[in-house]
């Protein structure tokens, strides 16, 4: 399998910035790690291992990115407005300086087909499910595996529009752009959580974005496991590449 290491410096964060890129060719998929996680986290984990047959054949090309949740969600010594404002400087970080060098290392810009698939578990996947749903142009496929989908959970009943915009289930409840609809109708989209310990919170929050999806007639498959199914990463590496099989 190739491979390939970066650290490269973000004028958005005005710092250097890390990830790794796994595979030689097929669809980008942008992969959030869990919590505060790193961009080697799904390599320390056996996730790359668990996909690694979609890698190698080519069906798909892995980026790993760095999360800096421990600024923003994570940093319960802020206050709501200053953990947003920082999780904005991430997002900028995501669309201004790190997917210009994912179409650098794909060596595409515009190919047909070559639309993201946003990844993640956990903390990862409500990063995903942000990014495919706020920004509808960027991907056509979106596995997210327990993950929480409004901002409730984190910053409670603080609201502005910061907050509004990334919070899943609120702007999507809300959307009436029937282009984004349209995309969002076409595309593939998976979100599953298990029923087993520490699992729910994400059990409450998928169930409330199914009722979300449904009442927009958009398409998803939504899944979930059994009472034995932890939020860990024993299922997630059981999960993921079982979707990947219908999703790529």
């Amino acid at each position: 399998m190739q491979v390939q290491y970066f650290k490269e410096y973000s004028d958005s964060l005005k710092r250097d910035m890390e990830f790794k890129v796994y595979g030689h060719a097929g669809k980008p998929a942008l992969f959030f790690p869990s919590q505060d996680g790193r961009f080697y986290q799904y390599e320390d984990f056996g996730m790359i291992d668990a996909c690694k047959n979609f890698v190698e054949d080519g069906r798909m090309q892995m980026f790993c990115v760095d999360s800096m949740d421990a600024e923003s969600w994570s940093a319960e010594d802020k206050t709501p407005r200053e953990r947003i404002a920082c999780h904005e400087q991430y997002v900028k970080y995501i669309l201004d300086d790190f997917l210009p060098l994912l179409r650098d290392v794909q060596g595409n810009k515009n190919e047909p087909g070559k639309e993201l698939l946003f990844a993640g578990v956990s903390m990862g996947a409500a990063h995903a499910a942000n990014f495919f749903f706020r920004f509808p142009v960027l991907g056509d496929a979106l596995i997210a595996l327990s993950g929480m989908y409004s901002t409730r959970p984190v910053l409670g009943d603080y609201m502005d529009s910061k907050v509004y915009f990334n919070s899943v289930a609120d702007y999507l409840s809300n959307t009436d752009d029937p282009a984004a609809l349209e995309k969002y109708r076409h595309s593939k989209i998976v979100i599953c959580c298990g029923q087993g310990d520490y699992e729910d919170l994400m059990v409450t929050e998928t169930l409330k974005i199914k009722e979300v999806l449904a009442a927009k007639d958009i398409p998803a498959w939504i899944d979930f496991w059994g009472k034995d199914v932890n939020h860990d990463w024993d299922w997630w590496r059981k999960q993921m590449p079982y979707f990947l099989g219908h999703v790529l």
